[in-house]
């Protein structure tokens, strides 16, 4: 049985594809259309999961769309009368929208499936609408290791719901407890990313990664004016500092006077400020997920955890709720934002609606994700036509030869782009679609931020490290497969130097934390990626030879695109990133590519397209 999952219209439109209980395929639209968050239908996902299947529309079974538009309107239509007269402009400029696309889901739905797919597509009596918590909340406790789970799902806003508790066993899962509508943790971390001046919904990672050059001198403010926040992790906005019930922007004056003015300008100085209000927010986000948890093992008695929603991307929070021991096992469902919703809406409409049963042969630390390598890969042949076809000057090595080429390019201080077998699905870059260089590098952080991904310099970078020698180097034997934890480097790994006591803010950087500066934050953190045998063997093998090399069995892992761009996907997408960016070597499968060997014109040819983006 084929089970078709979409989610699309508001924020990383994807498509999934299960045969039974089993992921075939996954894949964001962005990756094809190359426009960063692409919410339109996913037409292309939806033919790459068809063709790679080698099955027609026909063949499904059923077709899941993610969430239940008309409740979706009912709650913004509720919130305007709640509001009312206030915001009646940004009303009125959507209503037309909705009017006109989002309210009539299903006949859009249908329409969009003829267009792309014939007449004979006409979907109607497949078509099933699954509701947005109840999808991440499957996306989460299907593909995990467990039989039966609690289930945290926290992120904006769905329907109604902001976060909700699940409990999940065999093919069963039941929502027993929501958060709804304004009060919400992820739209009040989305509103200290909007007055930090990065982009909503997009810059989120930004102002984590900036947290830790701040001090959370603002921690208790932010609890005693914004939130009402309860023992058991729930909580009320006050509304009186934000704006998005009824304007276009997150906060309001208010807000602007609460912190000393209005907010940073997008691309201007960051400020000590905006620091300390990064690191105050990240402190608050982490009180509240861990009162919720213990809210959660107390409610549902249970010992395993699954995390989904887009504040379950939020990496050094999971890292504190790791370290708190409060649930035996968790387990975080890598593409946890909307994106990953397909996924729970084709699980969800299999076990829930169809009440099929779950199949799980149950081993420790063993998901069903296929460590989330589920997108299109390219043969042999056609790297090489591609690479003709765009005049490329490359050799072709066997496996041995490559992996001893590129691992001493690497040792000797060269960023390579490294693509191989199936695009992950999902935010982060997993050793498929990644830019690696050598994290023993103290200029490395800095010079793959300005040079090659041109975004801000105090960006972090993640290791990927073998997993075997993981407890070695952090503190943690626990596995990450998927970057979602931050973890402390190993005590005996860093350097201790007192000439960091009068350094702040940006000025951190300049300290050399560690052996790996490049993957160090300055807190003595690293999010973590642990590469296993049996799942990336070619990645595993590259990492083990530059250990052999330089005794470090780690490599910098980075996506491989530039700000404001997708992760790569073909290997003309690889290219044009290689011969743009200030990266030394490229490598597609079996075939590597010298920057030095490149031809002059096309490489200033594409350096000229970045700089128009």
């Amino acid at each position: 049985m084929y089970i078709l999952g979409f989610s699309a219209f508001y924020h990383d439109s994807a498509a999934c594809l299960i045969k039974d209980h089993e992921i075939i395929s996954a894949v964001q639209e962005e990756r094809f259309s190359r426009k960063k968050h692409d919410f339109s239908f996913p037409a292309n996902s939806i033919k790459y999961c068809l063709k790679n299947s080698n099955i027609s529309l026909f063949d499904i079974d059923k077709i899941v769309f993610y969430e239940k538009p008309f409740i979706k309107f009912e709650r913004i239509l509720e919130t305007y009368l709640a509001f009312a007269p206030k915001g009646f402009a940004s009303f009125s400029k959507s209503m037309p929208l909705w009017a006109k696309d989002k309210l009539f889901q299903r006949s859009n739905i249908v329409n969009e499936l003829i267009n792309n797919f014939g007449k004979e597509s006409d979907c109607d009596d497949k078509l099933l609408f699954s509701e947005h918590h109840l999808s991440h909340a499957a996306s989460a406790f299907y593909p995990s290791p467990f039989n039966d789970a609690a289930i945290l799902t926290m992120d904006a806003v769905g329907e109604w719901a902001t976060s909700s508790i699940s409990i999940g066993n065999n093919n069963k899962l039941d929502i027993i407890k929501e958060m709804h509508f304004p009060h919400s943790l992820g739209l009040l971390y989305s509103a200290f990313t909007f007055y930090t001046g990065f982009r909503v919904n997009s810059g989120e990672y930004k102002l984590m990664g900036l947290a830790p050059y701040g001090v959370p001198k603002y921690q208790e403010l932010i609890k005693t004016k914004l939130i009402n926040l309860k023992e058991d992790g729930s909580f009320k906005l006050n509304m009186k500092y934000f704006d998005f019930c009824t304007g276009v922007k997150m906060t309001n004056d208010n807000f602007n006077s609460l912190f000393g003015g209005p907010p940073r300008l997008p691309e201007s100085e960051i400020t000590q400020r905006d620091m300390d209000l990064a690191a105050s927010i990240q402190k608050v986000t982490e009180e509240i997920l861990l009162k919720t948890c213990l809210h959660v093992a107390n409610l549902t008695g249970q010992k395993n955890l699954c995390l989904a929603g887009g504040v379950a991307l939020n990496c050094v929070a999971n890292g504190v709720l790791q370290r708190e021991n409060i649930f035996e096992n968790i387990w975080i469902q890598p593409a946890a934002g909307d994106a990953g919703g397909a996924i729970g809406a084709a699980l969800a409409g299999y076990h829930i609606a169809l009440e099929k049963p779950s199949v799980k042969n149950i081993k420790k630390d063993k998901d069903f994700m296929k460590g989330s390598y589920l997108g299109p890969e390219y043969s042999d042949q056609e790297i090489g036509e591609t690479l003709d076809q765009l005049g490329a000057i490359y050799k072709k090595y066997d496996e041995n030869n490559l992996i001893d080429f590129v691992s001493h390019s690497l040792s000797e201080g060269l960023a390579v782009g490294w693509m191989n077998g199936k695009m992950e699905f999902g935010p982060r870059a997993l050793g498929n679609r990644s830019i690696l260089a050598d994290p023993r590098s103290s200029k490395m952080q800095k010079n793959l931020n300005l040079k090659v991904k041109f975004r801000e310099s105090f960006r972090p970078f993640a290791p990927s490290i073998l997993f075997e020698d993981l407890s070695d180097w952090f503190e943690t034997n626990s596995s990450s497969p998927y970057m979602l934890y931050v973890s402390n480097i190993a005590r005996d790994k860093r350097i201790e130097d007192d000439s960091k006591d009068n350094l702040f803010g940006i000025e951190l950087l300049k300290h050399k934390r560690s052996r790996i500066p490049a993957v160090t934050h300055v807190d003595n953190s690293a999010r973590v990626q642990t590469v296993h045998k049996d799942t990336n063997p070619r990645y595993h093998k590259l990492i083990k030879k530059f250990k052999e090399i330089t005794g470090c069995p780690i490599l910098v892992n980075t996506s491989f695109n530039v700000r404001g761009e997708p992760i790569v996907c073909t290997p003309e997408d690889a290219f044009r990133c290689f011969m743009g960016t200030g990266l030394d070597i490229l490598v597609i499968g079996d075939y590597v590519l010298l920057k030095v060997d490149q031809d002059l014109s096309l490489k200033e040819n594409y350096q000229e397209r970045y700089e128009l983006d």
